[in-house]
């Protein structure tokens, strides 16, 4: 083996010991692949090396490396062009003359915006650093303007402060939380990989098959898994697995079209189930701040299902047929899933427990209001202590603290507290009243208006990498823009028809999280991943639009 080329005596006696038994071992596989044709499919070279000669080169490196390295030369950090444009923009709303009908407070919760906007949309600094920018600004702006109730005093520092963590306090922020530690007890688990691997086990593993098992694992996840992210993150080195075993070209059309399926169809999804996404339980807290009532889980799905089923079915259609695959058939296939599935055993105690509390949380999410009284959160919550009990639960503090993405959390909060400043400064109600007058929305019906707002939104997108910014920046303007048009129809069914066209981060793989995740695979490039998305995005908006025009004023949401 080569890992014999390597001389240990230098190496202490535990770790010529520990290497030793390491050699002696047969080289894992992954996903039923040999670690050899593992690194050959990600082009490791030399490809002939070993599990064993990989581990002892990396252990005598770190053992040969000299006592005293000097560190390299740190280059010199410039600040960033788009943090500049920002500051620049919010100190260009500042000084713009003070509208009679906007308060002073209101004024700067906008320049505050528009700095919060650039900054996302650039991504200058990462979304916590911004949240953290963004807090501060709220803290000092807002805290040295009048009062709305009495300009000749001033807000303070403390108020100011408060206001800008007014998001923390808010229900939608504590589904969040839940959902994420939900996501961890899954991966933590493995249950997820089980649901995948038997959900693929049970369609088969045809070409077509293939495509059709991903979209049912999205699916599946979707109600269990409320974070797209971590959805993406469980699917895709199952899908790579099947990849490999099958022994298909990275580059193939087979290989490309499952990997877009993937992402696509997380997203499709998003729009399909309210605790999908992390911007879906936003749009629900801006729904209670702001219009004092809340869309629930049932009718979320029964609005968003059947459009998310139609584009399921058209984003197959377009893949086949955009990327019409090698062969019909891979052979194989069918052995490979059945055989990591075996590697998995029989299904644990915290697997059955978690599919148990998961089974219970949908049932009361979706008996909200019907049979109980008890709001999602309240049940979110509930399921949690089950989860994290003594000897009953499927695990602890420890075992789920790292697997939370905690910056989504300070992110989540301060997108609330950004909304509810907006309202709380008449920012929001003053920017409503100047697009209406301006735009003619007032003179278009319901349909109208949804056409308009969610070919903005869509557009929009474009420009962020974040369905949760997009929904912090924009969502509480459009709902001030909804509370100031005139007409009799559903601002509250309307909040979420635009909650759904937020989810549209179908073109370019950077709008969406999950999007990014399944291009890290590189089995496709950004110009496939646009030419499937363009149709997607046309598709999906027209069937929203007919979905406006028919089924969802049937509901009574228009």
């Amino acid at each position: 083996m080569l890992a014999m080329r390597f001389s240990a005596p230098h190496l202490p006696g535990k770790e010529a010991s520990s290497l030793t038994t390491i050699a002696s071992k047969p080289a894992p596989t992954v996903f039923g692949v040999s670690f050899n044709k593992y690194l050959t499919s990600i082009n490791a070279k030399p490809a002939s090396l070993t599990y064993a000669a990989c581990v002892f080169k990396h252990k005598e490196m770190a053992v040969n490396a000299p006592a005293t390295t000097p560190p390299p030369a740190t280059a010199k950090v410039k600040l960033p062009i788009g943090l500049v444009i920002a500051i620049v923009a919010m100190v260009g709303v500042l000084m713009m003359p003070l509208p009679a009908d906007l308060p002073v407070a209101g004024h700067r919760m906008l320049a505050i915006l528009v700095f919060a906007v650039v900054v996302w949309i650039t991504e200058a600094v990462s979304y916590e650093a911004s949240a953290i920018m963004i807090t501060s600004l709220m803290a000092f702006l807002i805290g040295m303007a009048p009062t709305l109730a009495d300009p000749s005093k001033i807000y303070g520092t403390n108020a100011g402060i408060t206001m800008a963590l007014t998001g923390f306090s808010n229900a939608a922020l504590a589904l969040v939380a839940g959902a994420l530690f939900i996501a961890a007890a899954m991966t933590h688990t493995g249950l997820d990989r089980r649901i995948a691997l038997v959900t693929l086990s049970r369609i088969g593993t045809s070409t077509r098959r293939i495509l059709i098992g991903a979209i049912a694992v999205t699916i599946l996840l979707s109600l269990v898994v409320p974070s797209a992210t971590a959805r993406s993150a469980c699917v895709v080195p199952i899908m790579m697995g099947v990849i490999l075993a099958f022994g298909v070209d990275k580059r193939s059309n087979i290989a490309a079209g499952i990997m877009i399926v993937v992402a696509q169809g997380t997203s499709i999804w998003n729009v399909g189930i309210q605790t999908a996404a992390a911007q879906n339980l936003l749009t629900v807290g801006f729904m209670d701040k702001m219009l004092g009532e809340r869309v629930n889980w049932l009718d979320w799905l029964i609005a968003g299902a059947p459009w998310a089923i139609i584009m399921s079915a058209v984003l197959l259609f377009v893949v086949l047929k955009m990327l019409p695959p090698e062969s019909d058939s891979i052979p194989g296939g069918k052995e490979a899933v059945e055989k990591s599935l075996a590697e998995l055993g029989p299904m644990t105690g915290p697997q059955k427990r978690l599919m148990a509390v998961s089974i219970a949380l949908l049932l009361g999410w979706a008996t909200e209001g019907k049979l109980h009284s008890f709001d999602t959160t309240s049940i979110t919550y509930a399921g949690l202590v089950i989860l994290l009990l003594p000897r009953y639960g499927v695990m602890t503090w420890k075992d789920v603290q790292s697997r939370i993405p905690w910056g989504t959390v300070i992110v989540f909060g301060v997108g609330i507290s950004l909304g509810t400043a907006l309202l709380t400064t008449q920012a929001g109600q003053w920017l409503g009243g100047q697009v209406v007058h301006n735009t003619g929305l007032d003179q278009v019906g319901p349909l109208g208006i949804f056409a308009i707002l969610g070919a903005f939104l869509i557009l929009i997108h474009l420009g962020f990498a974040s369905a949760t910014a997009l929904t912090s920046a924009l969502l509480p303007i459009l709902i001030a823009v909804l509370q100031t048009l005139p007409g009799e129809f559903s601002r509250l069914g309307m909040t979420m028809l635009l909650g759904f066209v937020v989810s549209y981060g179908f073109i370019l793989p950077i709008n969406a999280p999950q999007n990014m995740v399944c291009l890290g695979t590189q089995t496709f490039t950004a110009k496939q991943f646009a030419k499937v998305g363009l149709i997607v995005t046309v598709v999906g908006y027209l069937l929203m639009l007919l979905f406006g025009a028919t089924y969802w004023s049937w509901l009574g949401w228009m």
